[in-house]
């Protein structure tokens, strides 16, 4: 079973919060708007339904988050540490009444070639969060990369077998394959966790990168899969984990917001009909509205 009346099985017995991570960036032509980056965060534990979502903007297509974990200097105070991480790990305690004995990290839009670089700075930001909010604090983290842009596709051994296929022709939600076409010696997987309304269905590729929490292989895919029920736009399974779905939606969110208000200022790029010109150097990175505090809460994206 997805639940039970206490929330997903996996995750009633710790106090866990589950993240989700994904950067946007601007449309192609776009020599200088800067890439926007969300995280969202549980806030309910254990039900594990509703989510905060923090945004903030990037250098221009950026893929490594810079905002997860930051430290500025207050000429009163000294250093100040700041972050996303560190703010939705803030609000879980303050939701729940307890800190997180447990992270996973499901995180969006990473190609294979900056695993290691998104991992090692990512990871770093993660641990100097919790660090700063007490001493000693280092809950074991599960780090995830979610990939739904490849073009593997799975079907049934026997074609046509009504107990292998659904009434589309697909095959059955919940189907995982992680043996013959995944990495010999990584921990990665297929799910396809919806049920095909039309055309081919199309597994999503989860990457395990770092796992402290040591799930087994088995423990992990249920998980997931659970947690493709929880989504909150409609009654159906969708086919990724909803955390990296919403925070795919808070990025595209915001980036329309920026947009329409460059357009209804007159400041879009290309309006005349010319063509963009490469500027050389770094461009300044043009920052995000600040979302209300009321507004973080509410799932705005969704």
């Amino acid at each position: 079973k997805a639940f039970t009346r206490f929330g997903v099985p996996a995750l009633k017995n710790i106090p866990t919060i589950i993240f989700g991570a994904d950067v946007t960036p601007p449309p192609p032509g776009e020599d200088s708007a800067s890439s926007v980056a969300a995280v969202v965060a549980s806030m309910d534990w254990p039900e594990i339904t509703k989510y905060r979502g923090l945004v903030s903007a990037q250098p221009h297509r950026q893929e490594i988050i810079e905002d997860l974990f930051s430290v500025t200097k207050d000429p009163q105070r000294g250093n100040v540490n700041g972050g996303m991480i560190r703010e939705l790990l803030i609000a879980f305690r303050r939701k729940t009444g307890r800190r997180p004995e447990r992270i996973l990290f499901y995180r969006d839009g990473v190609s294979e070639g900056q695993f290691s670089h998104v991992l090692l700075h990512e990871m770093d930001a993660i641990r100097k969060a919790c660090a700063s909010l007490e001493e000693g604090y280092m809950p074991p983290v599960t780090f995830v990369v979610v990939q739904k842009r490849h073009h593997t596709r799975l079907f049934p051994e026997v074609h046509g077998r009504r107990d292998m296929t659904d009434k589309s022709g697909n095959i059955l939600p919940g189907t995982v394959v992680d043996l013959m076409i995944c990495h010999p010696t990584e921990f990665d997987f297929y799910l396809c966790s919806h049920a095909g309304i039309q055309g081919t269905s199309r597994p999503t590729h989860y990457h395990v990168l770092y796992d402290e929490n040591h799930f087994t292989a088995d423990a992990l895919q249920s998980l997931t899969n659970n947690l493709c029920y929880t989504y909150a736009r409609c009654t159906r399974v969708v086919s990724v984990v909803p955390p990296a779905y919403y925070a795919h939606l808070a990025a595209f969110c915001v980036r329309y917001y920026v947009e329409g208000d460059r357009s209804n200022g007159g400041s879009t790029p290309g309006s005349s009909g010319q063509a963009a010109i490469a500027r050389e150097g770094p461009v300044e990175v043009r920052q995000l509205p600040k979302i209300k505090d009321n507004v973080k809460d509410v799932m705005f994206y969704c």
